[in-house]
């Protein structure tokens, strides 16, 4: 440890704190997640199901696509309707018109003032109080048992072919038929049922919702509880003193360093000879643009089903690739080629430390590597045809199909394989790691860092397998949010930052004391709020209060050094500046650049317009989600991997020169379509949604009768620019890619003894 001993101590003070509140409110997670009934019933026996019927209809919904279809407890996709607020809405408004009918002879809406008050004091005391006997057994009256068979109704309608609503299945992107048979479409409406009953029951002893209070509903008065307001206080608070701190902290290490490294005559890294493993990775490059490519392309199909429902410009493709289909391969092609250009930038510098040998077999590991990941996309993407196309038996779904899970829709046995490919890469690196970390040469501090961070990604993957089909929902939350915002947002992080400190220390830019203090101090500010952060996630999934509190408190710690990072976008713009031979590597820095850009804009920013509870109640599920998502990952994760991928094309082909105008058409193409996808369609629309939201319910907010209003039409239209834009850069880059791996390829023909770089 040496010099560093007191960041190191930090550093592991830091992740021993946060992973044991991580641990020990996860097994509090397991002990008060909301529970699924043994048996429902209604008093005068005309309604009876259980809790395999419950489960059984997840296993349908995880089949169509899950998440992808909407979305549950406020997560999913965005144009059909949350399913938990639109089941609740549609039963209680059907319960007040049976007992008004009842009551008065009229429906509910004839009602004067006070008739309806009355009702809806009821209905509030009938829904919030429904909760299980010592059995395990849901009681419901005949009055709520009919009201949830007519919601049932409109669903089982909805889900499958039924003529009378073709508009609102165009409305909501769903194709025709969504899911076929009577009774599987009975058991699915079983299965939002509950999630709906979750959302309105008040947990025992408790006046707050197992979902706290979430979604709005003012007719049962699922409104902010008293701690979602103190604890968003709270963590505006937390946010202005952790600026405040960090300021004074990053001054202090920029000092540290004031005398800038004398950048040598020639590139550090052109010393060493390309390795055969090294030479090995074009083949992943090529994937990095093909899923690139495909990924914008099938991304702005999918944008265009929020406008014309089925059809592309007036051919109904819906039966063949539908909205769930397609978003799904859109989200599944990011992850993939945004991995693989991390995967790649590991392999190329796993020889350079080794001393710029590859250890036996080396490149054989790259190889197989190669065509397990090939295996894992091909393989995934089929499955997931299959399911959605319902031509996958029901009890293979979950394993060889789609798993519903946003951002983990791959089936369990994809997901394992691709976890097996991580441990794989995790043992090429290590061999070329470990000896150099055991070698009695210099400071170790920087390379021990990175390879805990190359160590955490490939174990950190393995937390999905830890739910199960059946899973209660808030334990697969739980879980899912340790790969998608712990191993992304966390682990990636902290690679991505060492990483870049391991070469631009060895391209001579920072010194190896700057590069280990940024780092180590870099990390521990990423993680002391990043990983209990991970529960601003879980607000509403079914958890309890202290699990929006410790959210809120260290989300807002983890916004903080992003909003640093304008600095550092400024700072690397300009390091090609700093010697000749650096201009050669002036577009991958940019693209550098770009992610400190889009962390303080796209993570930061439009992440803490979502983190605090009060804020997260009224927007979850809305398009300021789909802000933050868009601006994080591709402007940061998008851009690094990028970054990453042309940095290893230069080197393997050291000879290859960007061309310019491929580039500048890429790189601002890509941010400017960025920023109008974001600016003229996605934020507005967001914001129009919370307004409805917070007056009405989120019901409203993601109902037909609002989202096909004619603006909001021509917003989602006004979107295909920004597209379009995204895409003449995403085809840019890719030609770029393409043509210089041609060029080496020819170059290896003519001279093949050319491998000094």
């Amino acid at each position: 440890m040496g010099a560093y001993k007191k960041l190191w101590f930090t550093l592991i003070a830091v992740l021993t704190v946060t992973f044991t509140i991580l641990g020990y409110y996860g097994a509090e997670i397991y002990r008060l997640a909301p529970p699924i009934p043994e048996r429902i019933i209604s008093t005068d026996h005309r309604l009876e199901f259980s809790q395999d019927d419950i489960l059984q209809g997840q296993s349908r919904w995880q089949s169509i696509g899950g998440m992808q279809v909407g979305s549950v407890w406020g997560h999913g996709a965005y144009q059909a309707p949350d399913w938990t607020a639109d089941w609740l809405h549609r039963e209680l408004v059907a319960w007040l018109d049976i007992a008004a009918n009842a009551m008065y002879q009229k429906p509910y809406q004839e009602l004067d003032a006070v008739q309806q008050a009355g009702l809806r004091e009821m209905l509030k005391l009938e829904y919030r109080g429904n909760k299980l006997d010592d059995t395990g057994t849901l009681t419901l009256t005949p009055r709520r048992a009919e009201a949830m068979q007519q919601t049932a109704a409109y669903y089982e309608a909805l889900f499958s072919d039924d003529p009378a609503l073709k508009s609102t299945r165009i409305a909501f992107a769903m194709k025709d038929n969504t899911l076929p048979g009577a009774e599987n479409r009975q058991k699915l409406s079983h299965f939002f049922f509950w999630t709906a009953w979750a959302a309105a029951t008040e947990r025992p002893d408790s006046k707050i919702t197992y979902t706290n209070n979430w979604p709005h509903e003012p007719l049962i008065a699922n409104v902010p509880s008293s701690e979602n307001i103190l604890w968003s206080i709270g963590s505006v608070a937390l946010l202005l003193a952790g600026v405040g701190f960090l300021v004074l902290v990053w001054s202090i290490l920029r000092n540290e360093d004031k005398t800038v490294p004398l950048t040598g005559k020639l590139d550090p890294i052109s010393g060493f000879t390309l390795t055969s493993s090294q030479r090995a990775l074009g083949k992943y490059l090529f994937i990095v643009a093909a899923l690139l490519v495909f990924q914008v392309f099938i991304g702005g199909f999918t944008a265009h089903y929020t406008v014309e429902g089925q059809e592309f410009y007036g051919v109904n493709v819906s039966q063949w690739f539908p909205y769930a289909l397609t978003r799904t391969w859109h989200i599944q092609s990011a992850l993939f080629w945004i991995a693989t250009g991390f995967l790649a930038a590991g392999l190329f510098l796993a020889p350079l430390i080794n001393g710029g040998r590859d250890p036996a077999y080396q490149k054989l590991g790259v190889d197989i590597l190669f065509v397990a990941l090939l295996i894992v996309v091909v393989g995934s993407f089929l499955g997931q045809y299959t399911a959605i196309a319902n031509m996958l038996p029901i009890q293979f779904n979950f394993w060889f199909g789609h798993q519903g899970y946003e951002y983990l829709d791959l089936g369990r046995f994809w997901q394992a394989a691709l976890f097996v490919g991580l441990l794989l890469w995790l043992g090429l690196m290590l061999r070329c790691m470990v000896p150099a970390l055991k070698s009695g040469d210099g400071d170790k501090n920087l390379l021990a860092l990175l390879t805990a961070s190359v160590v955490a990604i490939g174990l950190f993957y393995g937390t999905g397998l830890f739910y199960g089909e059946h899973s209660n929902i808030s334990i697969m939350e739980y879980w899912r949010w340790w790969v998608v915002h712990l191993w992304v947002e966390g682990i990636f992080e902290v690679f991505a930052t060492v990483a870049l400190a391991y070469i631009f220390m060895s391209l001579g830019l920072v010194s190896r004391t700057m590069a280990t203090t940024a780092s180590l101090a870099s990390a521990s500010l990423f993680m002391v709020g990043g990983i209990p952060g991970t529960f601003h996630h879980l607000y509403f999934s079914g958890t309890t209060t202290p699990v929006m509190a410790i959210g809120a408190t260290f989300s807002a710690l983890e916004v903080v050094p992003l909003l640093v990072l304008g600095h550092e976008a400024w700072h690397n713009w300009h390091i090609h500046t700093r010697a000749p031979w650096l201009n050669s590597l002036r577009w991958p820095l940019y693209c550098f650049a770009a992610v400190a850009f889009w962390n303080m804009l796209g993570a930061g920013v439009f992440g803490f317009l979502i983190n605090p509870p009060i804020s997260l109640y009224y927007i979850q599920g809305l398009n300021t989600t789909a802000v933050h998502a868009h601006a994080a990952l591709f402007g940061v994760y998008g851009f690094l991997a990028l970054g990453f991928t042309l940095l290893v094309l230069r080197y393997i082909h050291p000879h290859m020169v960007f061309n310019e105008k491929l580039m500048k058409t890429g790189f601002w193409s890509l941010n400017i379509g960025l920023l109008l996808m974001i600016f003229t369609s996605l934020l507005p629309i967001g914001f129009m949604q919370f307004q409805a939201s917070f007056s009405e319910g989120l019901w409203y907010a993601r109902s037909e009768e609002f989202m096909q209003q004619a603006h909001l039409q021509t917003l989602r239209w006004i979107r295909t620019f920004g597209d379009v834009v995204f895409i003449i850069g995403a085809l840019a880059i890719a030609t770029q890619i393409a043509v210089g791996l041609c060029k080496k390829q020819a170059q290896h023909k003519i001279n093949p003894e050319n491998t000094s770089t």
